[in-house]
């Protein structure tokens, strides 16, 4: 079954007997929430912090499978929630309730056509974790190989449609009390979560999921995925290989293990970069739930294994190199630019006045920017852009909402290993070098914007900032500079490069006189970045 609002809908309402008590059961435990909160949310005294934690704990794990998975969002969010409720959210990604182990195995038998016990060597007689869809048991195959068994809660199906539509009932008529300004119906963002969390309970469309994002990552040894084993595998019951390693919940706990937090958050945020910005493809759901830390370490990046590929989203090619210029225009100040980008990703109207715009983002966006990159985290910006929301014509295209969680999730989870980290600091010298090494025509255009100015002038300065982010990001700079080089080379004297070729005879030109400043300074930076003494130590030093 996929997910339909306006089917689901009438099938509710004509069965007010299922409608009315769940919707008064509904309101009635939000509503006991709010009274405690409203009473105990200003209190100083951690052990009423604590209880009221626990009651919101019990408050989602009581309303069921929906509320359950947005309280999981929350729980990566430790710059917006109190530590006391972060600890007992985090429960909310494996340590739910468990549903009966009978009922399990006869799922497991009605799936898979035969009992455990005629399959695996060793299953147990209880499940290793619980979480809002399903429960998982680490079994043996053979007395060599584990595996994740997770099988589904009975009735999931009925009841997620049941509670989404009250969900989005419930919304709709809220929405008009909420200090939103989201440019697109409230409802919009429900049926955004309804389609994905239908699409995360068919356990065979996870399989190749699984299987997909394996393969995006099969050259990749910081990565690792599970293997799918299809024949004991269906709609409700999938069973992966088994990844053995530390969740990504403590700093601490890390570095007791002998794994190190800033190697594992690189891993982890390169990885989500490339699956957003270069595959197109992305795991939507990076909860501290589904992502592990494992021993060993290649050059500076930990070696991290993803589970759970349920929530796994798409984002189309066109978007996907906006984005990347969207990010180079906001830290190299490009308010135009920027504005331009918003407008094809549909965050502005087609007949918005640009140059307005661009005024306005410089006004609200420029103080933050203008710092020091590495200083700037995501809640800073996007603080910064709710602003507008409410006073200019911005609106949040839908089919954003998988992408905004993912990165937020990511950075968030990032902040819970370090608290100092700032999410630009590691995007941007991927795309720095991204942009200098990759020769398609959409990332050669916004290179072009970067180092040429309206005038064709050569923006030295850019470039160099690229490659200082990309030098300072690096254990080897040398090294890391010298497929730059190399793709430079190549461009230069391609048929894609008559483009740069033409703007850098044209910069040579100034006020009808023949100008060789620019590429005077151009010389110096390729001299002084790519110094002969330097490549041939580090080439020996290797």
């Amino acid at each position: 079954m996929v997910y339909n609002a306006k089917r689901d809908l009438i099938w509710l309402i004509l069965r007010p007997w299922i409608l009315i008590p769940r919707i008064i059961q509904i309101i009635f435990i939000i509503i006991k929430f709010i009274i405690r909160f409203l009473l105990e949310a200003n209190s100083e005294d951690k052990n009423v912090q604590k209880g009221l934690a626990e009651y919101l704990l019990n408050t989602i794990s009581k309303l069921g499978p929906c509320f359950i998975k947005l309280g999981q969002a929350l729980s990566t969010r430790p710059d917006l929630i109190k530590q006391e409720w972060l600890d007992e959210l985090t429960r909310l990604q494996d340590d739910l309730p468990r549903f009966d182990h009978k009922i399990a195995l006869k799922i497991f038998e009605t799936e898979i056509g035969q009992p455990v016990d005629k399959i695996f060597t060793d299953f147990p007689n209880e499940p290793i974790a619980s979480a809002s869809l399903g429960q998982v048991y680490k079994a043996k195959l053979d007395k060599d190989y584990t595996v994740a068994v997770k099988i589904q809660r009975p009735n999931l199906t009925y009841i997620i449609r049941r509670d989404l539509v009250i969900i989005r009932i419930i919304a709709v008529i809220s929405k008009p009390f909420l200090p939103l300004n989201l440019g697109f119906g409230i409802g919009e963002i429900i049926d955004e979560f309804g389609i994905s969390l239908f699409k995360e309970i068919d356990y065979e469309q996870e399989a190749k999921n699984a299987e997909r994002f394996a393969a995006l990552f099969s050259n990749n040894k910081t990565i690792v995925v599970p293997r799918v084993e299809n024949i004991i595998s269906s709609k409700k019951v999938i069973t992966t290989s088994w990844i053995e390693g530390i969740k990504m919940k403590s700093r601490g706990e890390l570095i007791q293990n002998g794994i190190d937090p800033t190697a594992i958050i690189r891993s982890a945020v390169t990885s989500g970069i490339q699956q957003l910005l270069e595959f197109g493809y992305f795991h939507a759901d990076p909860h501290p739930g589904n992502l592990f830390a494992l021993k060993g370490k290649t050059i500076n990046r930990g070696h991290i294994g993803y589970v759970d590929f349920g929530m796994m989203d798409y984002i189309n090619d066109k978007d996907r190199i906006t984005l990347t210029g969207a990010i180079v225009h906001l830290i190299n100040n490009d308010y135009l630019l920027l504005a331009k980008d918003f407008q094809r990703l549909g965050f502005l109207s087609s007949d918005q006045n640009l140059d307005e715009i661009a005024v306005v983002l410089k006004e609200v966006l420029g103080g933050v920017i203008n710092k020091d990159v590495n200083s700037l985290n995501l809640k800073t910006v996007t603080d910064k852009f709710s602003d507008l929301m409410f006073d200019y014509p911005f609106r949040v295209p839908s089919r954003f909402a998988l992408i905004i969680r993912a990165v937020v999730s990511q950075e968030g989870l990032a902040i819970r290993l370090d608290p100092d980290f700032k999410i630009i600091r590691f995007a941007y010298p991927y795309i720095a070098k991204r942009l200098l090494t990759d020769q398609s025509e959409e990332l050669l255009e916004i290179l072009m914007d970067i180092i040429f100015d309206k005038q064709n002038k050569l923006r030295v300065d850019r470039l160099e900032s690229l490659l200082e982010v990309i030098e300072e990001s690096s254990n080897q700079p040398i090294w890391d500079l010298l497929p730059v080089a190399r793709n430079g080379v190549k461009l230069l004297v391609s048929s894609k490069g008559s483009n740069i070729r033409k703007k850098l005879l044209m910069s040579l030109i100034k006020n009808d006189e023949f100008n060789i400043d620019e590429m005077k300074e151009l010389l110096k930076l390729i001299s002084k970045k790519f110094d002969p003494m330097a490549i041939g130590t580090q080439f020996i030093k290797n």
